[in-house]
């Protein structure tokens, strides 16, 4: 889910919503077929079929574009709290579909872009942090705080350490897993990776990991899924 909106300034004409659309379409494409030192303003409006200046009036830099393109490829991913039910049904409901998008190829190429544009391009990291990681981490960590009031994860959980934990772990199997993804594969190893985090899901343990007379079970975090 975008988090900011583009650069809006003046009173000019209303914005062409298509041709948003299509710019950031093209800054996704190039930047999972290019990467980040690749992919230029000119490129991107070449590939969107509009100008130079019409890309300048929504986005004041190339990092600013690419940040807001990478968002808008999470679109897809569903939010725990765009869904109604129980957090450990909501979850469990969710996993297959977030399983489903982190396996797709070009969701993959993507992060790792992002995370190879971080030498040359600390900006697009800067301005994808500030604009959309951070706000989605402080999302998560309010569920994560429910979940504590609610009995589904440990109340000694710290938050952060879960949410690194996860982002971590998820970066990993996507990006260091050789050959294509299993869209199932990927669903199981969220699943195991929510309940060694402390989390409870339908039918598993309710006190979390490292509790006190406690198993290994269920946590979520605010990393590769979508709380």
């Amino acid at each position: 889910m975008t988090t900011t909106e583009p650069r809006r300034d003046g009173r000019g004409r209303p914005r062409d919503p298509e041709a948003d659309a299509a710019i950031l379409r093209a800054a996704v494409d190039l930047l999972a077929e290019r990467g980040a030192d690749q992919t230029s303003i000119e490129a991107i409006a070449r590939r969107a079929g509009v100008t130079k200046v019409t890309v300048y009036r929504r986005w004041r830099s190339k990092e600013e574009l690419l940040a807001q393109a990478i968002e808008t490829a999470r679109a897809d991913l569903p939010h725990v709290a765009d869904t109604e039910g129980s957090l450990p049904e909501v979850i469990e409901r969710l996993l297959p579909r977030w399983g489903e998008m982190l396996a797709e190829p070009r969701f993959r190429a993507l992060s790792a872009r992002l995370l190879a544009a971080g030498a040359g391009h600390p900006a697009l990291l800067e301005a994808y942090r500030k604009h959309h990681l951070l706000p989605r981490r402080e999302r998560a960590r309010e569920i994560m705080v429910r979940a504590q009031r609610d009995g589904h994860l440990s109340p000694a959980a710290d938050p952060d350490v879960l949410a690194d934990m996860m982002e971590g772990a998820v970066i990993c199997k996507l990006l260091l897993s050789p050959g294509p993804l299993d869209p199932d594969e990927i669903t199981a190893y969220l699943r195991a990776l929510i309940t060694q985090a402390g989390f409870s899901l339908p039918g598993g343990p309710v006190r979390g990991a490292g509790e006190p007379g406690g198993e290994p079970g269920g946590g979520v975090a605010g990393g590769g899924v979508e709380l």
